[in-house]
């Protein structure tokens, strides 16, 4: 974990309630200043309740995200939340970006990260895990909560955790359905959700969903999330188990979780690679 307790901390601020509860957990750790980077159609506005100072731009404006960050003094930044994956090809990019993305042999989530990490540090930013503030947002190892799985959920998570750790190494997704010794659905560029409604056609019912970090995660971006919403749509899609990496993967909201989950009849269970 980063230093604590900092003077700022810079959020690049994606969906969902991940920057929210980042602003509140780094508020509570004691950082004096929260600054957020907003993306129009992206960021809840609400966040602007819960940090400093909030400036909105346009996903790709990379220029206007480092005079931001440099003009409010910022040194250590977290990304939190995703970017619709749609809009990486919706994107307006300014001369920064499109330079960056020009030197890109491949557009991957991990080699864009990257570079734009390596902006950052041009200009005196450090980016954080972006597991820091939330450590108690860790998924523990065991059964977070539901019923204890049958053999052939075992089954299925073990096949799952295989095929999912080999298309998270070659950084195609994270997250596989499985259901009776077979895997009904690989996730893309489509995204968790996406990925789980087209494994709940394939399997009908009673689909095990895997989702694991990637071999030697980089922790500062694209790490493991569970959220409601994720719940939600695995409850539409009527799973029946989430398997989840232990200490690598966040449960965002874990209460509510675990209360629509126990509602849904869906067990979560997390475990070490």
């Amino acid at each position: 974990m980063a230093q604590a307790p900092l003077d700022a901390l810079g959020i690049i601020a994606g969906n969902g309630v991940y920057p929210r509860l980042l602003a509140d957990s780094a508020r509570n750790a004691g950082v004096k200043k929260i600054v957020a980077a907003a993306f129009t159609g992206e960021t809840d506005s609400i966040l602007a309740q819960h940090v400093d100072v909030l400036d909105w731009m346009r996903v790709g404006q990379l220029n206007r995200l480092l005079k931001f960050f440099r003009a409010q003094a910022i040194h250590h930044a977290i990304m939190a939340g995703q970017v619709a994956p749609k809009n990486l090809f919706d994107l307006q990019p300014d001369w920064r970006a499109l330079l960056l993305l020009g030197k890109l042999k491949e557009r991957t989530a991990e080699s864009i990260f990257t570079a734009i990490a390596d902006e950052l540090a041009k200009v005196d930013v450090e980016l954080l895990p972006a597991t820091t503030f939330l450590e108690d947002f860790l998924a523990p190892s065991g059964l977070v909560t539901g019923s204890k799985l049958s053999r052939h959920e075992e089954d299925d998570v073990d096949l799952g955790w295989r095929i999912a750790k080999e298309i998270a190494r070659l950084d195609i997704g994270q997250t596989i359905i499985a259901k009776n010794g077979t895997i009904v659905a690989v996730e893309a560029l489509e995204g968790t959700n996406d990925a789980i409604r087209r494994g709940g056609v394939l399997a009908h019912e009673g689909g095990v969903m895997v989702k694991v970090a990637k071999p030697n995660q980089d922790m500062r971006f694209d790490v493991p999330v569970i959220g409601v919403e994720t719940i939600r749509v695995a409850a539409e899609a009527r799973l029946r188990v989430i398997a989840v990496e232990a200490e690598k993967t966040l449960l965002l909201e874990r209460d509510a979780i675990v209360d629509l989950a126990n509602r849904s009849t869906i067990s979560i269970v997390a475990r070490r690679s």
